[in-house]
């Protein structure tokens, strides 16, 4: 797999290429062969604008390589190309590299803002490759199993990555849940504060936009639930998908990279200062996140306050309106709350920041440990959203997806899950078409999909009104009235009806 970040407004002069490349994995690679990857990503950039100026580039199927193109920002593109053999050919899952690439980009821009305002402010692109590398190696390192990366492939097909999951709460609950917002935003003592809470790592409340809460929901189910800070611990989440031992003997050949990176990027780049030479932030970096005393999560990434020589607060940013805010996170056992609070809003910097956190234990704490309580209670452990005889993946229209539990779907046979895979493509290949078409009938169309597998087993997927589902149903009758009868059942119990067909 290689993976590369190149800025199109860059390196256009003869003799300055290297300019363009802000980021390239494996960095060991000559630089020879870098620009010829990202040569040839520019070619069939610019040749497919021929065809579809409106509508960017995504994906090109040759002979021996995937290629998975990402334009995250303007002119700044993200693309991996991914071998193609005997085993991966029908593995590989487009559609979810891009949310990948996706994923690692709203992660960068959660910590550092834009890539594009990080080169403006550093115009020789020093900065921001010193930022880059470390963020995308360590990101890269979740997906190890072993020595090898193991990239989302069929397995994954009833995953949705770039969503949150919520969890179902009664009505007693979710008015103590908004209760206790309520008082943390008057802790908080701005009205333009946000909150996030967590139960285990699923989603309770936010009060963010969509694509900042799926940005911080994905950061504290790989770095801040509890699940992520006891080593070693399972989860169900697709985020979490090795633990930490058997990252440990592999890691070293993601950092290794990482650092001869580094050091060829220094070396060229002589015109970086001072301020852009001091040590970099890794929000990424495993271990890194402990739970003190109080109760609020501290890590050292960020450093130590001189004055009080306590941990420094992370700086996070929005992405709709880049406002800096304070990440400020709270645990009690499976609970997990994330206040932000606007930089500008504290005048003392982490002495004013202690005082707020003072006033959240003051006045939010026994509604903290009652929402806690509660919701323990309903909680039906990691097999709550189990449905006996299905294994299924429901997407809505707000970016909410819930799907059997993962030690579920492993029970699946290769075959079914192959089908389901190619299925998927093609109710992509459908949302495309229906999107190009710029025709609200289209983008609205009902569509169902059903698929008999090798092995028998029924594979069905079904779009209505923005909500998409997707079932594997091996116990099925050999009838199709029999399979599609069972999903009825399924839409008309757990999804309002919303997939029926009356």
């Amino acid at each position: 797999m290689q993976l590369c970040i190149f800025d199109l407004r860059r390196g256009q002069q003869e003799g300055q290429e290297l300019d363009k490349i802000l980021f390239f994995f494996p960095a060991d690679l000559p630089f020879a062969t870098q620009l010829s990857v990202i040569g040839l990503s520019e070619g069939l950039i610019t040749f497919t604008r021929i065809f579809s100026p409106d509508a960017a580039c995504e994906v090109i199927e040759a002979e021996r390589h995937s290629h998975v193109f990402y334009e995250a920002e303007s002119d700044i593109w993200m693309v991996m190309v991914v071998d193609k053999s005997k085993e991966s050919k029908a593995a590989c899952q487009v559609d979810a590299l891009r949310k990948v690439l996706k994923e690692v980009h709203s992660l960068f821009v959660l910590f550092h803002g834009t890539m594009r305002s990080m080169l403006e402010k550093e115009t020789s692109g020093g900065l921001i490759r010193s930022h880059l590398y470390p963020f995308i190696t360590d990101y890269l390192s979740d997906f190890l199993t072993g020595r090898k990366l193991q990239l989302p492939s069929f397995h994954d097909c009833l995953m949705e990555r770039g969503t949150v999951q919520m969890l179902t709460v009664g009505r007693e609950a979710a008015i103590e849940v908004q209760s206790l917002v309520k008082v943390l935003e008057c802790s908080a003592g701005t009205t333009s504060c946000y909150s996030l809470v967590l139960f285990q790592d699923l989603l309770v409340s936010t009060t963010l936009s969509p694509d900042d809460t799926i940005s911080l929901f994905t950061y504290a189910v790989l770095r801040l639930t509890p699940h992520a800070l006891s080593s070693g611990a399972t989860s169900w989440s697709y985020l979490q998908r090795t633990n930490a031992g058997s990252q440990v003997p592999a890691l070293s050949t993601i950092t290794n990279s990482g650092s001869v990176s580094d050091n060829i990027y220094r070396s060229r780049d002589a015109s970086l200062d001072q301020e852009n030479n001091c040590q970099v932030k890794r929000p990424l970096h495993h271990n890194r996140w402990f739970r003190g005393n109080d109760g609020f999560l501290a890590s050292d990434i960020w450093g130590t306050d001189n004055g009080s020589q306590t941990s420094v607060t992370p700086i996070v940013y929005l992405q709709l309106t880049e406002e800096r805010m304070y990440l400020c996170a709270y645990q009690h056992k499976s609970l997990t709350i994330i206040l932000l609070v606007p930089v500008s809003s504290i005048l003392n910097g982490e002495q004013g920041l202690s005082l707020v956190k003072q006033q959240v234990l003051e006045n939010a704490s026994l509604k903290m440990l009652m929402v806690e309580e509660k919701l323990s209670k309903g909680w039906g452990g990691e097999n709550a959203y189990h449905v006996s005889g299905y294994r299924y993946l429901l997407v809505d229209d707000e970016r909410v997806s819930r799907a059997s539990p993962p030690a579920k779907v492993m029970t699946l046979a290769k075959e079914s899950l192959l089908a389901l895979s190619k299925l998927r493509e093609e109710v992509n290949l459908e949302k495309k078409r229906a999107k190009c078409s710029n025709s609200e009938v289209n983008c609205d169309k009902e569509l169902e999909i059903c698929v008999r597998a090798k092995n028998g087993a029924w594979v069905i997927a079904r779009t209505s009104r923005g909500k998409e589902l997707y079932m594997v149903l091996e116990k099925a009758s050999e009838t199709l009235l029999y399979a599609a009868d069972s999903v009825e059942k399924f839409s008309n119990r757990y999804c309002s009806g919303v997939f029926s067909l009356d």
